[in-house]
């Protein structure tokens, strides 16, 4: 059997009525909602001068502190934890079972006019007895959008989270905060099951109660905007691919300079990169997380840079390294016998010729696009990773300053030069030529369909 509830959380946004709800909390006895703990313009609520005898500034130099004097006091106590409320108590909210999660959204566009309006009128709550000031607000896109992708960000964070360590939120919507048998439900699932009815609080009334076109001045213009979104993600890259890392022992540096740091994407052109840096004198190799920390530290001024590859140039290494690898027989015969790829029983690719690379290839690119689309059993091979989702991996842990292309690469490694101070750089050695049938327009388009999402986020021609 789960065990009951100590704590609550009440995840929210600005105007998706979590007052309301606050006020149905605290009108149950034994049970206190002590407002936006974390706000860190306020303590609680405005004017309020502590909470649990910790003040504003105690909370801010210590967190935990109030988290743990809130949650640790008798009865059922929380808060309600908006988006760019303090950061540093997200995890242990998070991590605590014994808090109750209540996920409460609203309409964003009706969420977004009701703030505009509190701020035009200064009226954030109202009761039966005042007067709703009338006024209407200009709907600006940008400012929007930008609300939107923050709480769709932040409540996205806080179901992964939920999933991830198995436990389950309450949900509610903004019209279920007059509900009484929702209100009786959320008390019950909270553990309050002595309570036969909670009826919602009546001190607060709804503050707009009009139409959106009576309440927005450019109304034609927001319906003009809200069309150009996508709700329902029509235009999405779906991604299936798994995460990687951030491959730190793969990095190699070099001190010239103030020190350049080399991210390698497998099958680019790691062997004329690192040839070149050999020119500045050894290299440091076999990173580990810590060991490149200490290197950072000791080249204040460094820049990390990494390669990109077009796709189709990329497939191509990665097919050399597939059918030439020396630990690579079982993934040649998996190829061969379930995914149609006929890589050769003996020899490289050099002996097939382009009237047998030509077709390989293009058996490989169709494997690919199942690959990269989780269609197959074999993983994903770093060879051929998306770049985009290598990209990612780095971002974890250390993202490089400059992102260069294979293509342009003479012209763009001046510029990383000079970002670390170095005139006299060796020359870099040519690029290898290409086979003339990359330049095979069904080729171009299968590697298209391999790799969308690097055409599309990257930027890569057809």
């Amino acid at each position: 059997m789960p065990q009951p509830f100590r704590s609550f959380v009440i995840f929210a946004g600005m105007r998706t009525g979590s007052n309301l709800l606050e006020a149905t909390l605290n009108g149950v006895k034994r049970v206190t909602c002590f407002g936006e703990l974390f706000n860190p313009y306020m303590l609680g609520w405005p004017g309020k001068e502590e909470i649990k005898g910790i003040t504003a500034a105690e909370r801010d130099a210590d967190p935990q502190r109030l988290l743990r004097a809130v949650f640790t006091a008798p009865n059922l106590n929380g808060f309600r934890y908006f988006h760019d409320h303090d950061p540093r108590v997200f995890d242990a909210i998070m991590d605590d079972p014994a808090c109750a999660k209540i996920v409460l959204t609203r309409n964003p566009v009706d969420s977004y006019v009701s703030t505009r309006l509190a701020w035009e009128t200064n009226q954030w709550k109202l009761n039966e007895t005042e007067t709703p000031i009338r006024a209407a607000i200009t709907f600006d896109p940008a400012e929007f959008r930008e609300t939107l992708d923050q709480n769709t960000d932040f409540l996205e964070r806080v179901q992964h989270r939920l999933q991830a360590s198995g436990q389950a939120g309450f949900w509610l919507g903004y019209d279920d905060l007059r509900d009484p048998k929702v209100m009786t439900g959320l008390l019950h699932w909270l553990g309050r099951t002595d309570l036969a009815q909670v009826l919602p609080a009546s001190d607060q009334v709804p503050q707009n109660p009009r139409e959106m076109a009576e309440k927005v001045a450019n109304f034609d213009e927001m319906q003009g905007e809200l069309a150009r979104l996508d709700p329902f993600q029509l235009h999405r890259l779906p991604n299936f691919e798994p995460k990687r890392g951030p491959s730190v022992p793969t990095f190699v540096a070099a001190d010239a300079g103030a020190g350049l740091i080399y991210q390698p994407i497998m099958g680019g052109p790691t062997a004329r990169i690192e040839a070149w840096l050999r020119g500045f004198g050894p290299l440091t190799r076999d990173f580990t997380q810590a060991s490149l920390r200490q290197w950072k530290r000791a080249h204040p001024g460094h820049r990390g840079f990494t390669v990109l590859t077009h796709p189709l140039d990329r497939a191509w290494a990665a097919l050399r390294i597939v059918v030439e690898g020396p630990r690579h027989g079982e993934l040649r015969r998996l190829l061969r016998e379930t995914h149609r790829v006929r890589i050769p029983q003996t020899g490289g690719l050099d002996d097939l010729g382009p009237a047998g690379q030509q077709p390989l290839l293009a058996a490989f690119l169709d494997f690919l696009r199942r690959n990269l689309s989780g269609q197959t059993t074999i993983p994903t091979h770093r060879a051929w990773a998306s770049q985009s989702e290598v990209l990612s991996g780095f971002a974890q842990f250390s993202p490089p300053d400059l992102v260069l292309r294979d293509e342009t690469l003479q012209r763009d490694i001046i510029w990383l030069c000079e970002a670390v101070g170095l005139e006299d750089a060796p020359e870099l050695p040519a690029r290898p030529p290409r086979p003339a049938f990359l330049r095979d327009p069904d080729l171009r388009k299968a590697a298209k369909q391999a790799y969308l999402r690097d055409y599309v986020m990257l930027g890569f021609e057809e």
